[in-house]
């Protein structure tokens, strides 16, 4: 079945919204703080040093994706990672961008030691 709003099948929006989710720094930044296991909203708070309005949004965009999972220990409410292979998917996205800087690493390697002789100046 295909979507008439994208023109796409809806698995396609569900992963675009998936990585959606996954495109602002704070939640980012969640998730590799939740790498070391399970935090209390504040601590979340703290470490991101946003308000906690903020942290419960960014929190509740991960937990309407399935990302992270939450419970209630009389007035404080812990998060946790779901699934592992989220960690996992993170470690992946990092060894992608290290590559890509290592790639560029080169290219700018290759460009110092380029030689068009003397400048000219006006």
């Amino acid at each position: 079945m295909w979507s008439s709003r994208t023109g796409q099948p809806p698995i396609y929006a569900l992963k675009a919204d998936f990585f959606r989710v996954l495109g602002h720094p704070a939640r980012v930044r969640l998730l590799q703080l939740l790498r070391g296991g399970e935090q209390s909203v504040g601590a979340l708070r703290d470490a991101l040093e946003l308000d906690s309005s903020g942290t419960s949004q960014h929190l509740a965009a991960l937990r309407a994706q399935g990302l992270v999972v939450s419970r209630k220990e009389g007035t404080s409410v812990y998060y946790r990672v779901k699934d592992p292979r989220t960690q996992e998917l993170l470690e992946l996205a990092k060894e992608i961008i290290a590559g890509a800087l290592e790639d560029n690493r080169a290219l700018l390697d290759d460009l110092a030691v380029e030689d068009f002789g003397p400048r000219v100046r006006d």
